[in-house]
């Protein structure tokens, strides 16, 4: 199987690398060419050719990083041949191994190897200790396409390590920029859920002091000192989302089931009332619900009362929950009359239905709402409680 050959950069200090080994492999070769008797019949102004011929090949491996094959075929042959280009080929058989495909680099070695028969053939004094010469030619072969195949794979081991460090990088930025997406989603959420109640308390309790001119001193001072302490109540509740978003969760204690009634209480519209019917005790101070279930449960009725007040201010309400563990909690929200429906969360208006069905969704559950037979209007949760 090939291995794609990988582009190399060339970086300054490769230039220092390519003239040390163009200044080993010239001096190897001449120590080589010098102290080997010319092959039998050839002129003395052989040997002076031979050592340019071989200078001028080891200059080759200059460009061994940029033209690896070419280089390989010229050094083969020139070693083949030439005594004082013994050392060079192997430079280029280790510039193949690390540049080029697999199947181009067992090639090369393999022609590196038998290109030993060259010298046995021209330099009969070699004879003398063929298998010196055999055993020296395959162990530098083996060892310079080795260590190339080595220093491929070290780098492509590093390349992947950089491509997952820069995928995780990546990865961890799109994370974060989800995570602030959700924070904002909850903060709007938590702005809705808190405001919308408290404001349309405020909203429903001027109105009835505007609207009802006759009311005595007192009753007038007793709704002034509603919406005085219903204000105060809505920047509390701000301060608290707030401090809740900034702070850990667990450090900062959060409304759940067991507020509920409470929330029931202060609630209840002018001109109308607001009862809970909860015969399984679920939002009793010891109730075994979990707190996120609870948490949920308590912004859905935040949330269902709110809209009794906006769309439907004179109605009677009734808040219902059932339920146990393993089977699940229905909770519902009921207004009797003939207040205006709920708007849909499709059409804008609604958003806060919208946010509350996200809620349900986090934790499996699921939110309806629609006319009842009387006129009213009728918002549901269902919430899975696992044993």
């Amino acid at each position: 199987m090939d291995v794609p050959a990988t582009p190399h950069a060339r970086a300054p200090r490769n230039h220092v690398a390519d003239v040390v080994l163009i200044v080993v492999s010239a001096a190897l070769g001449y120590i080589a060419a010098t102290n080997l008797e010319r092959p039998f019949g050839w002129p003395a102004w052989t040997e002076p050719v031979e050592l340019v011929l071989g200078l001028c090949a080891c200059l080759a491996l200059w460009w061994r990083l940029t033209h690896p094959v070419v280089v390989a075929i010229v050094l083969l042959v020139a070693g083949t041949f030439l005594s004082s280009v013994s050392v060079a080929p192997l430079f280029a058989l280790y510039a193949v191994a690390l540049l080029c495909s697999l199947r181009v680099t067992i090639v090369f070695c393999v022609l590196n190897l038998i290109s030993v028969v060259g010298p046995l053939l021209l330099r009969p004094e070699f004879h003398a200790s063929p298998l010196l010469l055999l055993s020296a030619h395959v162990v530098g072969v083996i060892a310079a396409t080795a260590l190339g195949l080595v220093v491929r794979s070290r780098r492509a081991l590093v390349r992947s390590l950089r491509e997952r460090a820069r995928a995780a990088e990546t990865e961890a930025a799109l994370r974060a920029s989800q995570a602030e997406h959700e924070a904002r989603e909850e903060l709007a959420r938590e702005m809705h859920d808190v405001l919308g109640h408290r404001l349309s308390l405020l909203s429903i309790q001027a109105g009835a002091l505007g609207y009802n001119a006759a009311m005595s001193s007192e009753e007038t001072a007793r709704v002034v000192e509603e919406i005085r302490r219903n204000s105060r109540a809505a920047l509390q509740d701000l301060r608290e989302v707030l401090h809740v978003l900034r702070s850990p969760q667990e450090d900062v204690p959060l409304p759940g089931i067991a507020d509920v009634p409470a929330l029931v209480r202060e609630a209840g519209p002018v001109g109308a009332s607001i009862t809970l019917a909860d015969d399984d005790g679920l939002t009793s101070a010891d109730s075994a619900v979990p707190a996120v279930l609870g948490r949920t449960l308590y912004r859905f009725v935040q949330e269902g009362l709110t809209n009794v007040r906006t769309h439907a201010a004179v109605a009677d309400a009734e808040v219902t929950f059932s339920g146990r563990e393993g089977i699940g909690i229905h909770a519902e929200i009921r207004n009797a009359g003939t207040g205006a429906p709920v708007p849909d969360s499709t059409t804008g208006a609604g958003s806060g239905l919208g946010g509350l069905a996200e809620r349900a969704a986090l934790v499996g559950g699921e939110v309806a709402h629609g006319p009842t037979d009387d006129g009213g209007w009728r918002l549901t949760m269902r919430l899975p409680w696992l044993s």
